[in-house]
């Protein structure tokens, strides 16, 4: 294997599956470390990587795993996920030609739905989290997860419900604070 190219792999999919890690673990520190075992791991395995395929997908199925089997670990001890983290991401930046007052908003409504996807009951929140941050497509999912294509559709409505009411006691608690 070519040290350089994997190096070259490593920079530029780190900041999507350190994301990845921390929407799914909730926790920084446990995310940034979850993200050098992913990679660990890729290097590992670099051999069974298809290079007809896109290298974040694959990357990012390692990491989806990885991930689901620290919270399945957490369950198993008995521990409750708890959010840890208020700190923005770097994803939550915007176009400065937008405006500073766009800035601002655009920040507070993408922290508002990251709280409350951290919120979300795990068996809805890492389907929505594959699903529309990490892009994985309904079969991967399932995949992922050891169910079917049509449990997907169902996690992911139900997850979506789950949000939707957690979003607004959300605006009703800071509406009244």
């Amino acid at each position: 294997m070519n040290k350089a190219a994997f190096k070259a792999l490593y920079r530029s999919h780190y900041q999507p599956v350190l994301l990845l890690c921390r929407r799914l673990l909730s926790d920084t520190a446990e995310a940034e470390d979850a993200t050098q075992e992913v990679f660990m791991r890729a290097y590992r395995r670099f051999d069974r990587y298809d290079p007809a395929q896109p290298f974040g997908a694959w990357v990012n199925t390692i990491a989806s795993n990885y991930c689901i089997d620290i919270l399945r670990r957490r369950k198993r001890l008995g521990a409750l996920l708890v959010v840890t983290d208020d700190e923005p991401l770097d994803e939550l930046a915007v176009d400065p030609a937008e405006g500073p007052a766009a800035g601002l908003i655009s920040n507070f409504e993408a922290q508002a739905v990251t709280q409350a996807v951290n919120r979300l009951d795990d068996k809805y929140r890492i389907p929505i989290v594959l699903a529309y941050f990490a892009e994985a497509s309904y079969e991967e999912i399932a995949h992922t997860l050891g169910v079917s294509r049509n449990h997907v559709g169902v996690l992911l409505l139900r997850g979506k419900q789950q949000l939707r009411r957690v979003l607004q006691e959300q605006q009703t608690t800071g509406a009244s604070s």
